[in-house]
């Protein structure tokens, strides 16, 4: 079995040199590092990971916490896709992955605790509820943190411009010479759902738009069923929009679907826009007009936020705020004349 004394002899520096490279230190020489590292793809060299904590003083794994209320956790399609992201960056480091629960075998626990139990070096958060208690003591302790898709002054954030993709949704139908728009938004208490109804109403004052209190429907936690019902009372209204801005994806697939059982046509009838751009939406009929959030980018800057505070040894409250875009596809139109 090849150790750390056979990659040093092979490479010719110290022992101590090849664990900083290994460890990535900063005083290790690009052209040295990458010779260390090519000895131990070639040589085979696992370091033992018990061995690599007495040395550094550090677990090599990080805690990963989903809160969110449609109860479906990884398995949403926007967060699966940021912790993919965030897993292959953190990887390249040699760090590994565990999901914290508010339990520890049978006995209920804090986030908090269970972090301290499972001794991680740091915890990414994927949470879009406003004022979680637990969520709070978490990122209040000493323990670095990163929170993906909320905005806090005691962590470190990352999350998409959520108020200029709204706008860009507005601007997008107003441009197609709709006026009567209205907004499925996700849930106050989200930080998504909020800021997206703000840039909503934001671009329609920016465009002149009269947006009547009855355009305003909740679509609950940004749910197929949250975006289906609330389609289907904007259908009953005396007059109808002619377009409509989802603050999810998944709820405007529930819309589209809502128009279509009844007799209308998107984007004949009426217009839908998105946001997420979830891999389905390219997929459907029509396919989805929707304001992307880039996945890879807040998955690289939450990972790098949270393993730049663990290589410094102390918390960074920094917010990244990452461009999102309009991809524009075949479930809008010119409005009917």
């Amino acid at each position: 079995m090849t150790t750390i004394y056979d990659i040093a002899k092979q490479t010719g520096v110290s022992i101590t040199t090849v664990s900083k490279a290994l460890n990535n230190y900063p005083d290790v020489g690009v052209k040295t590092k990458a010779k260390i590292l090519a000895a131990v793809e070639e040589m085979g060299y696992y370091p033992n990971s018990s061995a690599r904590t007495l040395t550094t003083k550090k677990s090599w794994t990080l805690g990963v916490i989903f809160i969110e209320d449609l109860g479906v956790g990884i398995k949403h399609p926007f967060f699966s896709a940021v912790i993919q992201s965030f897993k292959q960056e953190v990887e390249k480091l040699g760090y590994d992955l565990i999901f914290l629960s508010q339990n520890i075998g049978q006995e209920k626990k804090s986030y908090l605790d269970h972090a301290i139990y499972r001794g991680v070096d740091g915890v990414v958060i994927v949470s879009s509820v406003k004022d979680d208690l637990e969520v709070l003591k978490l990122i209040d302790s000493k323990i670095p943190t990163v929170v993906i898709d909320l905005h806090s002054n005691k962590s470190s954030v990352v999350y998409s411009d959520n108020f200029s993709g709204s706008e860009l949704a507005v601007e997008h139908l107003f441009k197609l010479g709709h006026e009567k728009i209205a907004h499925i938004r996700g849930h106050q208490l989200t930080f998504a759902g909020f800021e997206r109804y703000r840039g909503f109403m934001h671009a329609a004052e920016k465009f002149s738009l009269t947006i009547p209190s009855s355009y305003i429907v909740e679509g609950d936690f940004f749910s197929y069923e949250g975006g289906y019902n609330a389609m289907c009372k904007l259908l009953e209204l005396k007059e109808p929009p002619t377009a409509v801005y989802t603050a999810g994806d998944m709820m405007a697939i529930g819309a589209i679907n809502a128009i279509t059982d009844h007799g209308l046509d998107v984007p004949k009838d009426i217009s839908v826009v998105g946001f997420d751009d979830i891999e389905l939406s390219k997929f459907m009929t029509p396919k989805l007009t929707t304001v992307k959030q880039n996945t890879d980018l807040i998955g690289e800057n939450a990972a790098k936020l949270l393993l730049n505070q663990i290589s410094e040894n102390h918390k960074v409250f920094t917010a990244v705020t990452i461009p999102v875009e309009l991809i524009n596809r075949a479930s809008t139109a010119e409005v009917k004349k």
